[in-house]
């Protein structure tokens, strides 16, 4: 029954649904683009790729990153079998296209509506489905159930912040939990969280993402971008979040560049000077809004999509480019994890420790919060409390290079030490995949 009421109430939102798309595709027009899909309608079959499906579901930029390790294993050990991965924006849907080109179909997944989850499945057929994180959607689940098409949760992740949230719509979460064939979560407190809201068949694996190597390539890529900016030192701020570019800037501005040269410092804390500031904010809607809010503090911009040397006068480069955070991370000497000054939950800062960059993360990291945990409990990361803060404890540590090069060791070994969830999310799936 409460299903029921939950699919008149997604009926009666659809016209809302409509304004969702228009006012997205004002500032990202890719939302106005295969929107057939987001209902169920897919187009003819490719009659070239008549595999059968195993079905990943990346609802975002993060799902899909973390998709990487476990779609390498799949494809190695299912060879005759075809991979469909689904997202909901269109940023995790450009970054499957970087990672994995045309080696896998790539769609939206339809909203939750029974005549949409119906067209989809008879669509694609796929012998199991992988939903990544946390995305479980009642009339997906349950279609998927009565069909017979077992689908897990896997790299599960549930905060008790979203925890409660599902608890307030139990009747729908519950049963959405126990249609699941099976949840491999992160850490024990996901665990208990998810047995605590009905899940069953749970067991505990680790993150994915610690599994992701990286690439070859975007290492080579960093070192260059490195040698490109010379001696100065650089200070990363990655996967920023609205509001967070601005306490920054404001901390920064509090503390003037140096008034005797044109070349600016982050302050004087540690009396740090040259000092180059990168901001790779984490939606790519909002580069040119941060380039704007930039060049209002005054500050020399340039943006890493010109593709220029960078000058010496650059007091700020925009990283506005996809697909280049391994090379930021690689070119820096210290990085603050975005999504942490404000209660955002924070952003994942494994892939910062595995290329042995120092990280700074800020007070609200509950979306990866035993990560973190770990992640300073070994060395490997300092938590700050503002963005004062922030500046004062990265002016320390760029002056000192013997501390970077400790956290940057101890995040390596933190990486290497907590591998091995792909392996096991393999295991938990593959009886399931004929």
């Amino acid at each position: 029954m409460a299903r029921f009421f939950y699919t008149v109430a997604l009926f009666l939102l659809l016209p809302y649904v409509w304004l969702h798309l228009l006012w997205r595709g004002r500032r990202q027009p890719e939302y106005l683009r295969h929107i057939g899909e987001r209902f169920g309608f897919y187009g003819k079959k490719n009659k070239g790729k008549n595999k059968p499906i195993i079905w990943l579901h990346a609802v975002s930029v993060g799902e899909t990153m973390a998709a990487k390790p476990l779609f390498t294993a799949i494809s190695e050990h299912y060879p005759n079998h075809q991979i469909l991965i689904t997202h909901m924006t269109p940023t995790g849907r450009q970054t499957s296209t970087q990672l994995f080109g045309d080696s896998v179909t790539r769609v939206y997944l339809p909203y939750d509506y029974p005549f949409a989850v119906r067209r989809f499945l008879a669509h694609f057929k796929p012998v199991v489905g992988l939903i990544l994180e946390t995305e479980l959607w009642p009339n997906l689940v349950a279609t998927c159930h009565d069909q017979a098409v077992p689908v897990f949760l896997v790299n599960a992740r549930l905060s008790a912040k979203s925890a409660r949230g599902y608890q307030r719509f139990s009747a729908l979460s519950r049963p959405a939990l126990q249609h699941l064939a099976g949840i491999a979560a992160q850490t024990p407190e996901d665990a208990n969280r998810l047995r605590e809201l009905g899940a069953q068949n749970v067991a505990v694996f680790g993150n994915i993402k610690f599994d992701l190597v990286p690439p070859p390539q975007q290492l080579a890529l960093g070192e260059k971008l490195r040698e490109s900016i010379r001696q100065r030192p650089i200070f990363l701020a990655a996967s920023t979040r609205e509001g967070e570019e601005a306490l920054i800037l404001n901390a920064l501005k509090a503390h003037p560049f140096n008034s005797n040269s044109n070349i600016g410092n982050i302050g004087n804390i540690g009396n740090i000077k040259n000092t180059l500031l990168i901001i790779v904010p984490r939606h790519p809607q909002r580069f040119d809004e941060v380039a704007k809010l930039i060049e209002k503090h005054g500050l020399c911009l340039q943006r890493r999509s010109n593709n220029q040397p960078i000058d010496d006068s650059t007091q700020v480069l925009l990283g506005d480019s996809m697909g280049e955070m391994f090379a930021y991370y690689t070119a820096c000497d210290v990085a603050f994890i975005g999504g942490s000054l404000l209660d955002f939950g924070g952003q994942n800062l494994i892939e910062a420790c595995a290329v042995g960059t120092p990280v700074l993360i800020g007070p609200s990291t509950y979306n990866f919060s035993a990560a973190a945990e770990q992640a300073i409990a070994c060395g490997a990361a300092q938590r700050v409390g503002d963005a004062a803060e922030l500046l004062e404890v990265a002016g320390k540590l760029l002056s000192n290079k013997q501390q970077q090069a400790t956290m940057g060791e101890a995040g390596e070994a933190f990486a290497v030490r907590h591998r091995g969830a792909t392996a096991k999310t393999l295991g938990l799936i593959s009886p399931a995949i004929y």
